[in-house]
């Protein structure tokens, strides 16, 4: 081999070696702003002020008796935790409630006050690696989804056999409702689901939110993102492409309550559609006007709420 041939051919390996190894540096970079558990700079963290329509759930949360309710996750042996609110009166109907991405079961109190007063008990739990549960990932609903099978289970049997549960979430959160819906052994007493702005899948979302938050054009997301999913596959042991919300939907046929603001520039709205096409049950579409992302029911609260109580009152005795 000539020399300039070597020359060539080292300097195109190298050239592929530094290209494969920035790459998987950068993969780690998004894994450890993506996945890892800490404060994002990018969420809003804006404090409820009095006269917006979630204070007055807020306030009731942080007030009311809660029962302190833990339980092992389906996967990995974390501790996992959760607030119990019984009803005022005595019930079998149970709400329980999915929160969104870096929240916890104290950001969702406005959702849980909304059912408690339709005279839900509420369950209202902490997600691995979020709140007070333990876990050094975000499972954006994946892994959740049969720890939340786990939490109905408890609820099933602490109430009994008769109890019926309606399961609800909202960004991540509502996304997790959905991939909960395609599992074989949720329990029968699951009799509806409502979702609000949940994504199509974490691929998705994760590829949407790399061209809006950082500008990038659709290379280098290909590879980046297939690069970020194996390394949360090989961390975190689940991948992103399979964490699929609307392959989940399709295999539902319980009745399914869909919500999504018509604003919404963090999960697009569009995202909505297939998902709401892809249920095989029961289904009802409410896409409120001039709502941002999880803003629906801070947008219009009377016609979240109407919708809610419309939609349960058909499938709740």
């Amino acid at each position: 081999m000539k020399k300039k041939t070597k020359i060539l051919l080292a300097t195109v390996i190298t050239l592929i070696v530094l290209t494969v190894v920035g790459f998987v540096s950068a993969g780690m970079y998004f894994y450890n702003v993506a996945v890892v558990p800490s404060h994002k700079t990018f969420l809003s963290n804006n404090k409820i002020k009095k006269n917006s329509p979630l204070y007055a759930g807020t306030k009731w949360y942080y007030n009311v008796k809660k029962i302190h309710w833990t339980q092992k996750s389906a996967t990995g042996n974390l501790k996992l935790v959760a607030n119990y609110i019984p009803a005022d009166k005595k019930t079998n109907k149970t709400v329980v409630i999915a929160h969104g991405y870096m929240g916890s079961k104290e950001k969702m109190a406005p959702y849980a006050y909304i059912f408690h007063q339709m005279g839900y008990n509420v369950l209202t739990p902490d997600d691995r690696g979020q709140g007070q549960s333990e876990g050094n990932y975000v499972g954006y609903g994946w892994p959740d989804r049969l720890d939340y099978i786990k939490w109905m289970k408890k609820v099933i049997k602490y109430q009994g056999p008769k109890t019926e549960i309606v399961m609800f979430g909202v960004s991540m959160g509502g996304a997790t409702t959905m991939m909960v819906s395609g599992e074989k052994d949720v329990p029968h007493q699951v009799k509806a689901f409502i979702e609000d702005c949940g994504y199509t899948s974490v691929s998705d979302e994760i590829n949407y939110e790399a061209g809006q938050l950082y500008h990038m054009p659709a290379f280098p997301r290909w590879p980046l993102v297939p690069i970020l999913s194996g390394i949360t596959h090989i961390r975190a042991g689940y991948s992103m492409y399979e964490a699929s919300s609307l392959n989940q939907v399709k295999k539902n046929h319980r009745p399914m309550l869909f919500i999504h603001g018509a604003d919404d520039k963090f999960v697009p709205t569009r995202m909505v559609y297939p998902l709401y096409k892809a249920s095989k049950g029961p289904k009802q579409l409410l896409v409120v006007k001039n709502a941002a992302h999880a803003a629906s029911y801070e947008t219009n609260p009377k016609l979240y709420v109407d919708t809610i109580k419309g939609f349960l009152n058909k499938y709740f005795k």
